[in-house]
């Protein structure tokens, strides 16, 4: 028998493309085999905990969510993307121009590769819990026939339309108010139709300072071949050749996936693909915190303020939603 009394929480690693990945792998008092969990971080450089370097705090979800699931059984693994936490500035470096979607569902196998390897965890019961942009690197792992296919999908906060829509609905709602706004529209279409097509790209000095930064954002060789894959990614597609049984969580108090309009898009799936539930927890913002603000009420800057702040906690009804799913896969 083990003498394992208590939860533990241990570092660990793995080597993808020369470049050494770490993560944080928690784990429940007993022998098992317990069923496993592994996190799935958002864009950019967020890191395991989900916390990011751009976004004051590091009171991460992540963590928050790794501890309420160890206490109920499972173990978890989260982790760095090579170009997140305390290399990623150097790793970003060294995988300039290379990053792609590719690679993000690479640094995902090695995870879920580890987890498999464990003799403590249940085959039957692995699951990917993922976070915005983490839920297409999730659908993609499931999708293209894995060593170690998952039982389970939890996306959290995942965006249902292609990032192209998203943005220029954004573009489109901010120009409308703009003298000329239509030929800036159009003049931004122009553009990204032509990094699209993988043809140089000329910014227009003339146009707003956020669209230039966007495109540029986008269209620079560093961010290469990942920011175009993105920009055509439809997520709802990918949902829908999923067989998985998959719950869905979109906070009605996020700011960056619109529970209404990317919701809904899920919600005509899951009428039709039993595989697929979706809830709207009535305060959980776009990392599943508990926000008690209205949403009317709510500037961008002050949402993601919430994000990582000392004090902030998990939304009880999405943690409850999450667990709850979790216990029905058996």
């Amino acid at each position: 028998m083990s003498d394992i009394t208590r939860s533990s929480e241990a570092q660990v690693s793995w080597v993808l493309d020369e470049i050494t990945i770490y993560g944080t792998l928690t784990r429940p008092p007993g022998d098992g085999p317990f069923p496993a969990v592994v996190f799935v971080a958002g864009s950019g450089p967020t890191d395991r905990d989900w916390n990011s370097p751009l976004i004051a705090g590091t009171n991460g979800s992540a963590a928050l969510l790794a501890q309420a699931l160890t206490e109920r059984g499972y173990l978890t693994l989260r982790y760095d993307k090579r170009a997140s936490g305390p290399h990623g500035i150097e790793n970003a470096q060294r995988l300039a121009g290379t990053i792609s979607m590719q690679g993000h569902t690479d640094e995902l196998a090695g995870a879920i590769r580890l987890v498999a390897a464990r003799p403590d965890v249940d085959a039957r019961r692995r699951f990917i819990l993922a976070n915005s942009e983490g839920c297409i690197h999730a659908l993609n792992y499931q999708l293209h026939a894995p060593e170690h296919p998952c039982a389970g999908l939890i996306l959290t906060a995942p965006p249902a339309r292609p990032i192209s829509a998203v943005a220029r609905g954004q573009i489109a709602a901010q120009l409308a108010v703009v003298p000329g706004g239509d030929a800036l529209l159009a003049a931004f279409d122009a553009v990204m139709a032509e990094f699209v097509a993988g043809r140089p790209v000329q910014v227009d000095a003339q146009l707003p300072e956020g669209m230039r930064m966007l495109i540029q954002g986008m269209t620079h060789p560093a961010n290469q071949p990942f920011a175009r894959e993105l920009w055509s990614t439809d997520p709802a597609a990918l949902l829908a050749q999923l067989s998985t049984p998959t719950l869905v969580v979109i906070g009605k108090q996020d700011i960056q996936v619109d529970w209404q309009a990317d919701g809904g898009v899920i919600a005509a799936l899951a009428a039709q693909r039993p595989n697929i539930s979706i809830i709207y927890p009535e305060h959980a913002n776009h990392v599943l915190k508990h926000e008690p603000r209205p949403r009317a009420e709510l500037s961008a800057s002050d949402a993601v303020a919430a994000y990582n702040a000392d004090g902030t906690l998990l939304d009880p009804d999405a943690v409850a939603a999450i667990t709850g799913w979790l216990t029905n896969q058996r």
